[in-house]
């Protein structure tokens, strides 16, 4: 499937785009009215560290739902724009060509869409890298795909690793993070519609199904297969369980992220008619963790059902606040942004502010605005080679945080 690389690897309303709880109804009679982008919020708590903190323009793109980079290269950013292209921002110029163009394999619009790429550990001698997009019959991939140079893809080179069939256009999960173990973790949205309607009761907390999960694969190649299930995964051997998931209890784990200095996990997941909900667990500590949905929407009960061992967010924020769809970040490793070390930065679709918290398991907080503009129709965050993190907005516009 690979070739070797050259050496210079090595130097719309949309969300909804987000799956997001912009879903066309709530659906439960006793949630609260959704307020829309436009109603009025109260002004914003300040970030502690929110001081000395500018947006820099990267460029614009066709509707950026991603931005990554390959492990070691400082050179260059990849954008993965919903329609199904990844361009290139090498040297801080964009490349005309795209690194890949699969448009005519995607469907793109609302949730749908190519929601994100991921570099394998060893890019810079396997070319490996993987994306997750919805297909013309709108099931969820995950491709392989390699590289001939390093700044263009094999588009012949395609490799189905993982198809899901997804029963709703929204609630797709959409992200794949390679984590500090080498292996990959793909966020899994529950399958759509209100109240996670699917199944006996729903899919996030059934272990028998991929859907509302953070998944955990070698996507390698295993023999006849076309990926392999770690043998130390929790479910592992256990009758009627995928032995994929790592955790369960998720409604749209849109964005979630690995702490590059101590592999602590967080995940933003989008809430349904009231709560948008952070969830954070100490390194090793997602391994089995149910995160409470559908029986719980952040810390109110939504259900009169069980959820065994229930985590609960340490953030939440409110439909009342202007919020609808959580965009999960990072915690700030960037040596060259000290006003933000070791903050989590977040925001939401709606909400356009760009927070941030110190974070803390078993901890209840609620993040501070930092002083720089909205970002309308903040879509994701990103975070390149350097550790360097960006801000995306679906309207085309991506920046990177910066030392004012």
């Amino acid at each position: 499937m690979t070739r070797r690389l050259a050496i210079a690897l090595s130097a719309a309303f949309a969300l909804g785009a987000c799956g997001s709880g912009g879903d066309p109804a709530p659906a439960r009679t006793t949630a609260t009215q959704t307020t829309t982008a436009a109603t009025a919020v109260p002004a914003p708590k300040r970030a502690a560290g929110g001081r000395g903190v500018a947006l820099v323009p990267v460029g614009r793109f066709d509707a950026p739902l991603y931005v990554t980079a390959p492990p070691g290269d400082r050179r260059r950013v990849f954008v993965v724009q919903q329609s199904g292209r990844i361009m290139v921002v090498r040297g801080g110029r964009r490349l005309a060509r795209p690194f890949l163009d699969i448009r005519s394999q995607v469907t793109a619009g609302g949730e749908q869409g190519l929601l994100s790429m991921a570099f394998a550990p060893d890019y810079a001698q396997s070319g490996r890298f993987y994306v997750y997009f919805t297909d013309r019959g709108t099931r969820q991939r995950i491709v392989e795909y390699g590289a001939v140079s390093a700044d263009r893809a094999d588009s012949a080179s395609a490799r189905l690793v993982l198809r899901m069939a997804d029963p709703e256009p929204n609630h797709n999960g959409g992200l794949m993070v390679f984590g500090p173990d080498g292996l990959l973790y793909v966020g899994t949205g529950d399958g759509g519609g209100g109240d996670d309607q699917h199944g006996k009761r729903g899919n996030a907390q059934s272990l028998g199904s991929l859907l509302g999960k953070l998944l955990r694969i070698d996507p390698r190649a295993d023999g006849g297969r076309p990926y392999a299930i770690p043998d130390d995964n929790p479910f592992v051997g256990r009758a009627g369980a995928r032995g994929e998931i790592y955790s369960y209890g998720l409604r749209n784990p849109w964005r979630f992220s690995f702490d590059r200095l101590t592999g602590a996990l967080t995940i933003g997941d989008v809430g349904q008619g009231e709560i948008e909900e952070v969830n954070f667990v100490a390194p090793g500590d997602g391994r089995g963790a149910n995160f409470g949905w559908r029986p719980f929407e952040g810390r109110r009960r939504n259900f009169d059902e069980r959820a065994p061992g229930a985590i609960a967010p340490v953030i939440e924020h409110s439909h009342g606040e202007g919020w609808c769809s959580v965009t999960g970040g990072y915690v700030v490793r960037d040596p060259t942004l000290p006003a933000l070390a070791g903050r989590y930065v977040y925001g939401d679709f709606c909400e356009g502010r760009i927070r941030s918290a110190r974070l803390r398991a078993g901890a209840r907080m609620k993040g501070g605005a930092l002083r720089v503009a909205r970002v309308p129709n903040l879509s994701s965050f990103g975070e390149d080679g350097a550790g360097r993190v960006y801000v995306t907005s679906l309207d085309g516009p991506v920046y990177r945080l910066a030392a004012r």
